[in-house]
């Protein structure tokens, strides 16, 4: 773990009456206190001036300093989640979340900045419970990049300072609310580039990619296409990656599918941070 971590910053918001009572926790707010803020524009400044010669290295969604499994032989597998936000889904996906409760499966939610602001009162129950593992998506839900690449149409981070912002303001703001501290950061579309990598390595995170791509990103993608898409995919320590901010999709219906099978060939479900992860050329 980096020893960068601004230890004061949990006084603006977790120590202080203020929070109770106002919770400004909504993004627009939320980067105006940490602007003001001296312990995270230091810090901030002080990983800028380090990375300012960084290039920005390959971009995509499995590359150096990046971590795609479980590091087990053993039949066990990491179901994750994202709630991306804002005009890509603020939705909730209760039915996937009832399911997962009623047939007691552990699973990592990545949940960005914007999709909390859209369901503060969910966020509070899901973090609430031991069974779901919150982490983070990013603040505003954009690809990390050092130079402002994009993917699927989605601007990425336009520099280092907006990277730094995206990944660290809302590891701040989940700590925030749920008084736990992110392990794991998860870029939108998973794509980022080997600097921002390095960068979310340096602040004490590890970033996660994934190894089963379930398909339910896209609109409208039948469920027994999303099933089928993990069940001929997996094996021992996959992360398979799905989405729970789309209940007008199909994922609920495919994971229905995807448990008892997955169940009848013996495999067991963890959270991420039930287990080492294997580093894609760290």
């Amino acid at each position: 773990m980096s020893t960068w971590w601004p230890v004061s910053l949990l006084g603006i918001f977790i120590q202080t009456a203020v929070w109770a009572q106002t919770r400004p926790t909504d993004n627009a707010t939320f980067i105006r206190s940490l602007y003001r803020d001296t312990a995270y524009t230091n810090l901030k400044a002080r990983v800028v001036q380090q990375f300012a010669h960084t290039g920005a290295g390959r971009w995509g969604e499995f590359v150096r300093e990046v971590d795609e499994d479980l590091l087990t032989n053993r039949k066990v597998i990491a179901l994750t989640f994202d709630a991306c936000g804002g005009r890509y889904g603020s939705g909730y996906d209760r039915q996937l979340i009832d399911y997962l409760r009623r047939e007691k499966i552990p699973a990592t939610l990545f949940v960005s900045g914007k999709w909390i602001d859209a369901n503060p009162d969910t966020f509070v129950r899901l973090a609430g419970e031991t069974l779901f593992e919150i982490e983070n998506h990013g603040f505003n839900h954009q690809p990390c990049s050092v130079d402002g690449q994009s993917e699927y149409g989605i601007c990425g981070t336009a520099d280092l300072p907006d990277a730094f912002d995206e990944i660290e303001a809302n590891a701040l703001k989940i700590q925030c609310i749920t008084g736990r501290r992110p392990e794991f950061y998860r870029s939108a579309t998973a794509y980022m580039d080997e600097a921002c990598a390095k960068l979310a390595r340096q602040l004490g995170y590890v970033a996660i990619s994934f190894d089963v791509l379930s398909g339910d990103a896209v609109p409208n993608t039948p469920a027994a296409d999303i099933a089928r898409n993990v069940l001929t995919r997996i094996r021992p320590g996959a992360l398979v990656i799905m989405h729970f901010n789309r209940p007008e999709w199909n994922t609920a219906e495919a994971l229905q599918v995807i448990v008892p099978q997955l169940q009848k060939q013996g495999y067991r479900f963890a959270k991420l941070e039930d287990y080492p992860l294997k580093a894609i050329n760290r």
